[in-house]
Order: structure tokens, then C-alpha cells, then sequence
């Protein structure tokens, strides 16, 4: 008899997927969380600045009475590392639609000592009372068919340990923002493509705080190589996202002094601007 087929695997649903256990906080006391960091969402080792806010964010979530990250900006001080951390977290105030919080993530050196991570300071809301009405010229990314663009799959043997991020996610980017993977880059700061989690997980208000800092930096089109580390990031959070995959555009205009600026914006599947974010990230230049 043939054997029988293989039957395709479940998607992922909210709240029950990789990206919610490797966000999950265990509460400590009160304001204080402990986490550890999975070496799943890192670059070259480091842990992803997008995946810190989403669990910063979650943090935040359960400190404050409202659940959904309105605005938040994130300082990075230093590179976080997979393994142990501590979240505190401090209201800041709260009130009838808003509420503020800050929180910090600390991980211990080799010699025992604290040291902060990330610190960031948020305003947090129910994005289901927003009101409907939407006066913008902004319009959706011009991005190809999802079957017409390439993902990590697609091109060469990654460089090892530089790639555990993009197992966990659905990245399909721009044909046309891809020069600099065969060594042609545009010289356009660009980068644009269809986003989503591997094992389908619809996006929420969480993982949009991933989706703005998750795909390759617009550095590499301007025809540098390298880690580019983020410095500061702030994201705006403007409608809870419908099910389906995300398109994420990001553009730089500056570079110089050995900085640029990001600035992303993240569309769902029914054509409404989801998330903004801007951030100031660091590149090596020569």
C-alpha cells in the first residue's frame, strides 16, 4: 500500500505559537518578570531588537490596565544575549484611554554584575474604540506578487549563526530590493516584503513591535555590509492588524556620521496602514 500522505501541519493561532512562548514573561512580583531570551530570533548571535520589544511590550501589557501598545520607544544600551533576563516594569500613570508605563531588561555580565539591555517608555490603549475615520495620503508598498518574490530559502547557505531569525518567519522580499544579495546593490536606501510567522500565526498588535524591525537593514542597498545595531526605535501602533500577511516598507534617506535613520511602515491584508516606526541604527563604514 502507499504510504499515506503527510498531513499538512496546523497553523499557529494568538497566543499559541513560537513567537507567544518565546515572549512569555513568568511575574516574579509585582512589576518584575523573568524571561528567558531565545536564541531563536537572533543575527549574528544577537538577539533581535524587533523580538526585545515585543517582549517588553507583553510586559508592559500585563503591568498597565490597557493591553495595546499604542506608541513605544525603545533605547538599546547594550546587545542583549539569549539566555536569562529580568523585566521591571513602572506606571508611570495611568487613565480613562491611555495609560503610561516604562519598563527595563536587565541580563548579569560574566562577572555577575546587572546590566541594562533596553529601556523603553510607552503609552498603551484599546485600539478597538478607535474611532473609523481614515484621512491619509499615504497608499500600500508597490510589492510584487508574494509568489513572485524571494525569501532566505531562495538564495545561498546562510552564514552560521547569523540566520536563526529567519526559520521563524515568512519573508518574502522585493525582487527590486535585492541587489545587494548578488552583489549589485541599488544604492536606493530600500527594502520592502511580505511578512508573516512561519508557522502562520496572524499578526496582532505584539507582533507588529517584530514586523517594523525584522527585515534586512536598507544599509545592505546602499551598499554596505554588516551588522547595523539599532540605537533607538519608536513605533506607532495605529489599528489592530487583519488576519493574513503583512507588507512592510522601509526607506532611508540620511546617512551620515555613521548613522542612518529607518523609517517602516507596515500595511495588512486589507490595505490599512497597521504600524509606523522610525529608528536610528548604527553602520560601519569602510
Amino acid at each position: 500500500m502507499p504510504e499515506a500522505a503527510t498531513a499538512p501541519a496546523a497553523r499557529a493561532t494568538i497566543g499559541d505559537s513560537e513567537f507567544d512562548r518565546d515572549t512569555a514573561l513568568t511575574r516574579r512580583a509585582p512589576g518584575v518578570y523573568a524571561i528567558a531570551l531565545s536564541a531563536g530570533w537572533t543575527i549574528i548571535s544577537a538577539v533581535n531588537g524587533g523580538y526585545l520589544l515585543a517582549v517588553l511590550g507583553r510586559a508592559l501589557a500585563d503591568a498597565l490596565p490597557h493591553a495595546d501598545p499604542f506608541t513605544i520607544s525603545a533605547h538599546y544600551l547594550t546587545a542583549s544575549q539569549p539566555g536569562p533576563a529580568v523585566v521591571r516594569t513602572d506606571v508611570v500613570r495611568t487613565g480613562r484611554t491611555l495609560s503610561t508605563g516604562q519598563a527595563s531588561l536587565f541580563q548579569y555580565d560574566d562577572e555577575g554584575r546587572e546590566v541594562e539591555r533596553i529601556r523603553v517608555l510607552a503609552s498603551y490603549g484599546d485600539l478597538d474604540t478607535l474611532p473609523d475615520d481614515v484621512r491619509t495620503t499615504a497608499r500600500p508598498p508597490a510589492i510584487p506578487p508574494l509568489e513572485d518574490c524571494f525569501g532566505p530559502e531562495d538564495g545561498p547557505a546562510p552564514v552560521d549563526g547569523s540566520s536563526a531569525i529567519t526559520d521563524r518567519l515568512m519573508l518574502k522580499l522585493d525582487p527590486s530590493t535585492l541587489g545587494w544579495a548578488l552583489g549589485q546593490p541599488s544604492g536606493k536606501g530600500e527594502m520592502r516584503a511580505w511578512f508573516g510567522l512561519k508557522d502562520g500565526r496572524d499578526p496582532d498588535p505584539l507582533s507588529l513591535l517584530l514586523a517594523v524591525d525584522a527585515l534586512p537593514p536598507t544599509a545592505f542597498e546602499i551598499g554596505l555590509k554588516g551588522w547595523v545595531p539599532t540605537v533607538e526605535l519608536t513605533v506607532h501602533v495605529r489599528c489592530r492588524p487583519a488576519p493574513g500577511p503583512l507588507r512592510v516598507s522601509i526607506t532611508t534617506r540620511n546617512l551620515a556620521g555613521g548613522f542612518l535613520e529607518e523609517d517602516a511602515e507596515v500595511w495588512d491584508s486589507a490595505d490599512r496602514l497597521v504600524a509606523q516606526s522610525r529608528q536610528l541604527a548604527r553602520v560601519r563604514l569602510g
